[in-house]
């Protein structure tokens, strides 16, 4: 009997996925827990395992194509078995690119369906026609509108970006009422003129970004629309770390079957240094300071495909060894596309290590709704001046590395910025980490 092969549930909030690809074709063997196909949601990217082993009978949904949690993609079962027909209950799959509409559905998108045949607010169909992406939901917050009296043109009935910005325009425009005189228009402008991204005959190759760099692309552009970045640079001396990581690092690899790079032990720097500076972990909610209770550290990790951030939860109650494994285990599943939802969610601060590809150090953007993000640059040894015990100069040779934090000026002032920094500077150039 043929297996239905369902889009997954990939967390709570995330009521649709995209498919990305296919790894078998109609008619070829799969095993049960092999990568069947890959999803990509507003939250992250995943492959999704086979739930049977057999024979992959046919695709219901085409790669990009977006559908609802729940629908039915595909069809496993025996070689030569005929697929049934999806069951009842089960949302069939749309053709390929189109999105699905619930059965009895028979009202324009945007507009109501019939009382008899309108799901609840907790069935697939009502969840997905009030929820909106995070993008739309912070337009109609910082717009004061309703969600609910947008007429959305998405998923059956979701409110979109072009539909907020069409409701934008309209009630921009709309007619003042009986007896109100209507303020003075300025004469319509042209529209400039919009610079060729590409000369004509020039040489090119064109593709559409992936959901993946769209989603990046919006969330930068919201942050610096929405934060006011400053920045600190330092200059920390990492030879107490090198020195620790040299005598340490093959015994503490063979205990704990884990690399032992630089990035815990500034991570464990940081989470001390973030419950002495709560302002550093807190948010802005309209006037309101809302402090983190919890140190909730990212971690940007870089993929073929772009860029996430995992997130280790309480890292402030972790030790060295713990913050190794932790971010080591996030960092392999998320270029594997094994995390889970909730694993980059709840971030309170993070970091960034460009250093490892080389670089002097960076200016990263903030990470919304954070206030701080703190990035790596390379550690390499590098000539300084130094003061011995009686006051004599000298030039010696330290492992060095600089490190930048890019802050909301809106909440914490330089002052704040430099002094948290100046205590993760303390803590890696004097701490032992518990090593010895």
């Amino acid at each position: 009997m043929a297996f239905d092969v369902v889009m997954p549930q990939m967390g709570e909030s995330i009521t649709e996925a995209t498919i990305l690809k296919w790894h078998r074709k109609a008619g070829e063997a799969i095993g049960k827990d092999e990568t069947l196909y890959e999803i990509s949601t507003d939250k992250v990217d995943a492959e999704i395992p086979a739930p049977v082993a057999g024979t992959l009978l046919e695709i219901l949904v085409e790669a990009n194509a977006t559908v609802p949690v729940g629908t039915v993609v595909g069809r496993i079962g025996a070689a030569g078995e005929q697929p049934a027909a999806a069951p009842g209950g089960v949302p069939a799959a749309a053709p390929a690119g189109v999105p699905a509409t619930p059965a009895g559905a028979d009202a324009a998108p945007g507009e109501s369906a019939p009382a008899e045949g309108k799901p609840g607010e907790d069935s697939l169909e009502g969840r997905l026609r009030t929820r909106s992406s995070p993008l739309v939901r912070r337009m109609a917050g910082e717009t004061g509108i309703d969600l609910a009296t947008v007429k959305g043109t998405g998923l059956m009935g979701r409110v979109t970006k072009e539909d907020m910005e069409a409701h934008l325009a309209g009630r921009a425009t709309a007619p003042a009422a009986p007896g109100a005189k209507a303020p003075a228009q300025p004469p319509p402008q042209p529209p400039a003129p919009q610079r060729p991204v590409f000369a004509q005959g020039e040489r090119v190759k064109v593709e559409p970004m992936s959901r993946m760099r769209k989603l990046i692309s919006d969330n930068m552009v919201a942050s610096k629309h929405t934060s006011a970045h400053v920045y600190t640079v330092f200059e920390l001396d990492m030879s107490c770390v090198s020195r620790l990581r040299a005598r340490h690092r093959q015994a503490f690899e063979r205990d704990y079957a884990t690399r032992l790079s630089f990035l815990p032990f500034t991570l464990m720097a940081a989470a001390k240094a973030l419950r002495a500076f709560p302002m550093v972990n807190a948010s802005l909610d309209g006037d309101n300071i809302v402090y983190k209770l919890d140190i909730n550290i990212g971690v940007a990790v870089a993929l073929d495909w772009g860029l996430i951030v995992p997130v280790i939860r309480n890292a402030d109650q972790l030790n060295l060894a713990g913050l190794a494994l932790a971010v080591n285990d996030l960092a392999a599943r998320a270029r594997s596309k094994q995390l889970k939802p909730e694993e980059i969610q709840d971030g309170t601060f993070t970091i960034t290590n460009p250093g490892s590809f080389g670089e002097t150090f960076g200016l990263p953007v903030i990470n919304q709704p954070q206030v701080a993000i703190m990035g790596m640059g390379a550690v390499k040894k590098r000539a300084v001046v130094i003061t011995d015990a009686d006051g004599q100069d000298a030039l010696a040779i330290r492992e060095t590395m600089f490190s930048a934090l890019s802050f909301d000026h809106r909440l914490i002032d330089g002052a704040t910025a430099d002094l948290f920094m100046a205590a993760v500077k303390k803590e890696l150039e004097t701490s032992s980490f518990g090593l010895e």
